[in-house]
C-alpha cells in the first residue's frame, strides 16, 4: 500500500483513517471518525468532519467543507452520517451536511458525480451516480437525485423532491415538484419543456429508444390526460416495443412519487 502524503501544515485526527496514497494538502482538516478510501486527494482547505466516509480516488477542491452538522432545528445531536462513493470531483465551496434521525440517519452522495462550485447538498439527500450538479445548484434536504441526471448552475431543488434518472434542470429554476426520468425543464419556476435528447445521445441510446422515450412524454404531457389515465397508457407502452425497461424506468417513477410531479 502506498504512504499518505500530508502536508505538514494539514491536520488529520488520531481517530481518523486514511486509506493508502491518500494525499491530504496545506490546511486541510480531517477530523474524528471520518474514513478517507486510497487514492482520493484533498487539493487544499478542505475540512471534513465525522461520522463521515470517503470512498476512493476522489478530487476535492479548496474550501469544501463536508459532513458538517445537519442544519435542522431538530437534530439533538444524535450520531448521523454522511457516505461519499468513489472518483467523484467536488469543487471549490461545495458542502454536504449530515443527515438526520428522521431518515436513515444518513446524507448519501453515490459515484462518479461532477460538483461544480458552491454546490450545497443538505441534510437526509440521496444523490446517485453520473450526476452533474452544476455551481450553486442548492438541494433542500431530503431530496433525491436518480442517476444521470444534471442540475443547471442556481438551481434550488425544494425538500423531499426527486429528480428522475437522465433528467435535465435548466439553470436558476426552483424545483417544487418531482422530475420525471428524460424530462427536460427550464423557466422560473420551472416547467417540463421536452427529453433530454441530447443528453440521452450522449450516454448512447439509440434513436429508437429516444423515439419511444418521446412518445411517452407526450402522452404525460401534451394529451391533456388526468395523470392516472396517462400512467395506465403508459403501461400499455411499456408491454409493447424494445423499450420496455426505458418506459418501465418511467412507470415506476410515477408510481412512487409522494410529491406529485412537475406537469
Amino acid at each position: 500500500m502506498s504512504e499518505n502524503r500530508i502536508h505538514p501544515q494539514a491536520y488529520v485526527d488520531p481517530a481518523a483513517e486514511l486509506g493508502g496514497d491518500v494525499e491530504v494538502g496545506p490546511f486541510c482538516h480531517v477530523g474524528a471518525g471520518v474514513e478517507v478510501g486510497s487514492g482520493t486527494r484533498l487539493v487544499s482547505n478542505v475540512v471534513l468532519r465525522g461520522p463521515c466516509r470517503v470512498g476512493r480516488n476522489n478530487t476535492i477542491h479548496p474550501f469544501a467543507s463536508l459532513g458538517g452538522d445537519p442544519q435542522d432545528l431538530t437534530w439533538k445531536g444524535e450520531d448521523v452520517r454522511l457516505e461519499i462513493g468513489d472518483d467523484n470531483t467536488i469543487f471549490e465551496f461545495v458542502t454536504f451536511n449530515r443527515g438526520t434521525p428522521k431518515e436513515h440517519s444518513l446524507t448519501r452522495v453515490g459515484s462518479r458525480n461532477f460538483i461544480m462550485a458552491y454546490v450545497h447538498i443538505a441534510h437526509d439527500c440521496d444523490v446517485g451516480n453520473d450526476t452533474v450538479l452544476a455551481n450553486n445548484t442548492t438541494l433542500a434536504g431530503h431530496v433525491r437525485i436518480d442517476d444521470h441526471a444534471i442540475c443547471g448552475g442556481f438551481t434550488a431543488v425544494h425538500q423531499f423532491c426527486r429528480i428522475g434518472s437522465y433528467a435535465y434542470l435548466g439553470h436558476g429554476g426552483a424545483v417544487v415538484r418531482d422530475v420525471p426520468p428524460y424530462v427536460m425543464v427550464s423557466d422560473y419556476p420551472q416547467r417540463p419543456r421536452g427529453i433530454n435528447k441530447v443528453g440521452l445521445e450522449r450516454k448512447g441510446f439509440s434513436s429508437e429508444r429516444i423515439r419511444r422515450i418521446r412518445e411517452a412524454f407526450r402522452v404525460l404531457y401534451r394529451q391533456d390526460l388526468p395523470l392516472e389515465e396517462a400512467l395506465e397508457r403508459l403501461r400499455v407502452m411499456q408491454s409493447e416495443g424494445d423499450a420496455e425497461h426505458d418506459i418501465g424506468r418511467l412507470v415506476d417513477f410515477l408510481g412512487d412519487s409522494k410529491r406529485s410531479i412537475l406537469r
